[in-house]
């Protein structure tokens, strides 16, 4: 059995991946073709899948992205996907 790690959001968003899964997005560098790859996991997807708003909420809180940006679902659950294996490994790591 795999060990699953949770990034815990404040807007009601949870997600749920392995330690390496949460590395494969998380180092130096660009990480766009990675979290594409992940994007590809059907567990990962299952849990963004209707969340759409909560994910909004959530990356519209790091004032990161304007209004405009954040109006792109998929980029968006690209997003946070990268954001929850930072969150992971940081957790981990600590």
């Amino acid at each position: 059995m795999t060990t699953k790690y949770w990034a815990l959001f404040n807007c009601g968003l949870d997600i749920e991946m392995t330690l390496d899964q949460a590395e494969s997005v998380s180092h130096a560098g660009r990480c766009d073709d990675d979290v594409a790859a992940l994007l590809q996991d059907p567990e990962i997807t299952a849990q963004l899948t209707g969340k759409e708003a909560a994910i909004r909420r959530e990356l519209a809180e790091t004032g990161a992205w304007d209004s405009d940006e954040l109006a792109d679902n998929e980029e968006n659950q690209a997003r946070i996907v990268w954001l929850a294996g930072n969150d992971i490994i940081e957790s981990w790591e600590s």
